[in-house]
Parts: structure tokens; C-alpha cells; sequence
């Protein structure tokens, strides 16, 4: 994405990305960004916490705020707190981008997201992505109900996967954001420490390579994270944590097969991110209902933490 000449006064601020699992926000900050901190999976609610993802324009300071799925069926402690992240968004941002699934077409869950934007005196833009799985006649409809939803508002139609329509998309965003400086430096992409962003990349590979419920029952804590200069190394050692003794074998898998998987597609993932050789070790442990405890969720980084710097 081309950066234009500047144009009236800098501006900045947060933009909240909002929607339903599995619409493709992950993928739209990712690629508004420039760079994969957020990590894409097609299993829903695969995004628990905020993530901030940063883009610095000559014209703007764009700072998106990727927030876990919208969804109705929220059991458990981490389910109810996933859900009151994403709404607490609503609050605290500039702006908001509202992401249907153009394949799907909207569904009685947009329509309720919808129906808590109406009433929002922050500027929301409907977003239609993944329309390169839609031919153009079955597009219009989806466009035209979202702009019925969304009376007033400015309506994109985007695939977040092909980066198409997305510069449109940043044009349309800029202008309601406030007037003022940027707030992190211009080579800066995230708020994350490398630590959590490490974390999130195992816990990816634990989504693409365990079936069912096991997802939802992992979480991946990093307990050493060291860089060793000297020899372009970085040390990671992590814990996959499982809810029942019965999902450890099955994270682990025969002979340790699933574990040593697991391991080697995240370590290629942290070897490209981080630009040198990392010697990762995981290893297994259960921690019984840790969905439902507040202090994990704590240790966890799932928190609830403002978007804006103090």
C-alpha cells in the first residue's frame, strides 16, 4: 500500500476492529499493517486478547485494535472476558470497523452487533471482506443490507487475504480520525512484547494441529525467553497448559509425535519473525479448569487492559 502526499493536519487515533469469529480481522490488521502480529487460523475465536497493530503514514498515525470475536456462547470465564474486550473497544476508540463475512452474508449475529453500533456517537465504517470468494452479483445485496444497518455510514467492500481495496480503506479511515501528533515512533507495529507475540505463535500451531475442543483447552506460557547475541540465538521455553490429565496425550501425541510438530512449525514461524535461529523446547502440563481462573487468565496477559497509553 502506497502512501500519499500529505494533506491538512497529522492525525491519530484507535481504531477498533469489531465483528463475529472467523470474519477476518486478524488477517485485515495483519495485512493493513504490513507485518503477521496477529495470528490467523480458520478456527473460530481463535484471538483472545487486544492486539495492537500500528501504521504510520505521512499523513496519519493509524492504530488498530484486533479484539476477540463476538459471539453468544460465552461459558466460560475466558469466553464471558473475550467477549467484554471486544465490546469495552467500543469505548475507547476513535473509530470503529465493523467486518461481515461477504461469503456468509449477514447473519442474526451482525445484525445484533449492528444494532449495539447504532447507537455509537464514534464513527463506524462497515467493512465487507473476503469478497474474492463472492462473484460481483452476489456482492451487491451483502453491501447494500450492511448499508442498511448501518444508516450514514461509509460502507468498503475489502479481501484482507489479497490486499484488495485495503488502500481505499485507509483513505476512508483517516478522515475522522482526531487531529494530532503520532503517539508511538514510525518504525514501531505493536504494543506486544516479543515475549507475548512468541507466546501467541506457539499457541497458533497448537490450533492448526490439534482437533476439536483441544484448542480451546490450551494456552501457551512462555517461562524463558533469552537472547543470546553471541551466537545470533534465541532460547525459548514455553508450557502448553491443558483443562484434564486426558488432553495431555493427545497434545503430546504417540511417541511424542504431535508435540515435536508442534515445536518445529513454531519455531520456523519465531526463526522468520525474529530474523535469527531459536532453540524452542515445549513441554506439557495440566492445570485443571484454568479457563475458569482468574489468576491464569492474569498470567496469561488476558487481563483487561485499556488500549490508550496513560
Amino acid at each position: 500500500m502506497s502512501d500519499s502526499t500529505p494533506a491538512g493536519p497529522y492525525r491519530c487515533g484507535f481504531i477498533a476492529l469489531i465483528g463475529r469469529p472467523n470474519v477476518g480481522k486478524s488477517t485485515l490488521l495483519n495485512t493493513l499493517v504490513g507485518e503477521k502480529l496477529a495470528i490467523v487460523t480458520p478456527k473460530p475465536q481463535t484471538t483472545r486478547t487486544r492486539l495492537m497493530g500500528i501504521k504510520t503514514l505521512s499523513q496519519a498515525q493509524l492504530i488498530f485494535v484486533d479484539t476477540p470475536g463476538i459471539h453468544s456462547h460465552a461459558g466460560s470465564l475466558l469466553n464471558r472476558h473475550t467477549v467484554e474486550l471486544a465490546l469495552g473497544a467500543l469505548q475507547e476508540t476513535d473509530a470503529v470497523l465493523f467486518l461481515v463475512d461477504a461469503q456468509r452474508g449477514i447473519v442474526d449475529g451482525d445484525e445484533k452487533i449492528a444494532a449495539r453500533l447504532s447507537g455509537l456517537s464514534t464513527p463506524v465504517i462497515g467493512v465487507v471482506n473476503k469478497i474474492d470468494l463472492l462473484p460481483r452479483p452476489a456482492l451487491l445485496p451483502v453491501l447494500d443490507r450492511l448499508a442498511g444497518l448501518l444508516p450514514g455510514r461509509e460502507v468498503v467492500p475489502v479481501s484482507a487475504l489479497h490486499d484488495t481495496n485495503t488502500a481505499e480503506l485507509l483513505s476512508t479511515l483517516i478522515q475522522p480520525l482526531p487531529v494530532g501528533p503520532a503517539l508511538y515512533p514510525s518504525d514501531e507495529l505493536t504494543d506486544q512484547s516479543e515475549r507475548m507475540l512468541a507466546q501467541e505463535m506457539i499457541r497458533e500451531q497448537l490450533f492448526f494441529n490439534t482437533q476439536q475442543e483441544i484448542p480451546y483447552a490450551t494456552a501457551a506460557v512462555i517461562e524463558e525467553f533469552t537472547e543470546r547475541p553471541d551466537k545470533s540465538l534465541l532460547v525459548v521455553r514455553a508450557a502448553i497448559h491443558v483443562e484434564r490429565a486426558s488432553q495431555k496425550p493427545i497434545v503430546i501425541g504417540r511417541g511424542g509425535a504431535r508435540l515435536k510438530k508442534i515445536g518445529q512449525a513454531a519455531r520456523r514461524r519465531l526463526e522468520a519473525f525474529f530474523g535469527c535461529k531459536v532453540f524452542l523446547e515445549l513441554f506439557v502440563k495440566v492445570s485443571k479448569g484454568w479457563t475458569n481462573r482468574p489468576g491464569m487468565l492474569h498470567e496469561l496477559g488476558l487481563s483487561d487492559v485499556s488500549t490508550r497509553r496513560a
